[in-house]
């Protein structure tokens, strides 16, 4: 007798594919298991599109310290960023050479203002640039921090089904067990799959989207510098 109910458990369990447990889930445990998937894609669709932004910025920082180290002077490189969009340090210094025609049109005569002014809109340009580098960054960290929980969830409803079903069938086989066991096992692995690559990715983005800000602010604190020695030597003549 106990060697047909190993067999017939084995048998089972030889047939029990993951589309098998996650179709004889049940309904919360189902609803667990796919807000887990659609979050897990949604992942990689964030990954793979960071990935792809980060490097495209990065060479087009590369491009515009290239052009703007060239010797061009500055104001060509302005009339040629201003007529399109620019991003990066292209937007940084457009939003620089703006502030500082526009206050030489009107008469500017106190240094300190003018300066104050251009630095300020920088400093709202690169907010505007950090905000684009890091948006969507948070949805990683929430899914790393909470799927591992959702996926818990679901493991303690499937567990809670699988002693339903010993009460019910007032048996305790292995047979009886084993699907419920299964389900919950199988939420928690969902619940990592999304979980894991999300808090990597996010590690890894954030560190990228520093370090490109960190690019930006130095260049805005260089081409700030600049402005300022011909901000004087305009204000002197």
């Amino acid at each position: 007798m106990n060697g047909e109910v190993v067999q017939g458990t084995l048998a089972a369990a030889g047939t029990m594919s993951l589309w098998d447990l996650f179709w004889h889930a049940g309904f919360i445990v189902k609803l667990v298991m796919m807000g887990l998937l659609l979050a897990s894609v949604w992942t990689w669709a964030i990954i793979i599109d960071k990935s792809m932004r980060y490097a495209a910025f990065r060479r087009q920082l590369n491009k515009f310290e290239s052009n703007f180290w060239s010797g061009q002077s500055l104001e060509d490189l302005y009339h040629n960023l201003s007529e399109r969009k620019t991003s990066g340090m292209g937007a940084l210094f457009v939003a620089a050479m703006r502030e500082w025609k526009k206050s030489f049109e009107k008469g500017a005569r106190s240094p300190i203002g003018l300066q104050a002014r251009i630095e300020k809109a920088m400093d709202v340009t690169l907010a505007r640039e950090m905000d684009d580098l890091e948006s969507r960054l948070g949805f990683l960290a929430t899914i790393g921090s909470a799927a591992p929980f959702i996926g818990l969830f679901g493991t303690v409803i499937g567990i809670m089904t699988s002693f339903q079903a010993i009460a019910g069938s007032q048996q305790t086989s292995l047979a009886v067990v084993a699907p419920g066991i299964a389900e919950a096992l199988l939420a928690t692995a969902i619940g990592l799959v999304a979980a894991i690559p999300a808090v990597i990715a996010y590690n890894k983005l954030s560190a990228d989207a520093g370090k490109l800000g960190m690019r930006l602010e130095a260049f805005a604190d260089e081409f700030s510098s600049i402005l300022s020695r011909q901000i004087d030597e305009k204000l002197a003549r």
